[in-house]
């Protein structure tokens, strides 16, 4: 009888194994997922923080800027859009010319020094953009071939003159864009001034340093 009772029970013992084994597999299963769930939330929460990081790097810089600009803005005579100081083609040109007209050649004089004491305290180098309105080049106009020339000419202008103004050689270069970037329509003059323009904009070393590499 005996014999009888533990012949039906030996045959059970292993399932009861095969479950915990079983149970043991998905538990272990369980903890990876977790674990690699846990490890996914603490990489975009350092991610989410470092993005914030550099929103708040980047505020505090054009905070700067514009406080190193406050002369400048508030009379009207620069713009301060994205950490990009714009200065109308008209004040300093006069139209198909690349020679610095006297109020222009007062204001780069009026910004050189903010912008050297901005430089001072960031890692960065300034980038100076020369732009032109969609019109080609007068005719007759021989010191041109086109308005890639006209607006490179403008930019390296402009450097110049903050370099005779203080803002050391090795902090700024010039930059060319011809009429390719338009801020505003070109069907009509005023949006063509607009066009007509250069901008001065911080650009990080590391930035310029590779564009020039892949010159």
């Amino acid at each position: 009888m005996n014999d009888e009772i533990d012949g039906g029970i030996e045959p059970t013992a292993p399932v009861w194994a095969a479950f915990a084994d079983l149970m043991s597999v998905l538990v272990g299963a369980f903890v990876l997922i977790l674990a690699g769930v846990i490890g996914l939330q603490l990489e975009l929460s350092v991610r989410l923080e470092d993005q914030v990081k550099q929103r708040q790097i980047e505020a505090q810089r054009r905070k700067t800027l514009e406080e190193a600009l406050a002369g400048p803005l508030a009379a009207g005579r620069v713009t301060l859009v994205n950490g990009r100081i714009g200065i109308s083609g008209s004040l300093l040109f006069a139209l198909n010319s690349d020679q610095l007209q006297p109020q222009g050649r007062d204001l780069l004089k009026s910004l050189a020094g903010p912008l050297v004491v901005y430089l001072r305290s960031h890692d960065e180098i300034l980038m100076v953009s020369g732009f032109t309105d969609d019109h080609q080049v007068r005719a007759g106009n021989r010191s041109f071939a086109d308005n890639w020339e006209l607006s490179a000419q403008r930019a390296l202008t402009v450097t110049r003159a903050l370099i005779e103004a203080g803002v050391p050689a090795q902090s700024v270069f010039a930059a060319a864009f011809g009429s390719q970037q338009p801020v505003s329509s070109n069907a009509d003059e005023a949006g063509r001034a607009k066009n007509r323009r250069v901008e001065i904009a911080p650009v990080p070393k590391r930035s310029a340093g590779s564009a020039e590499q892949h010159e």
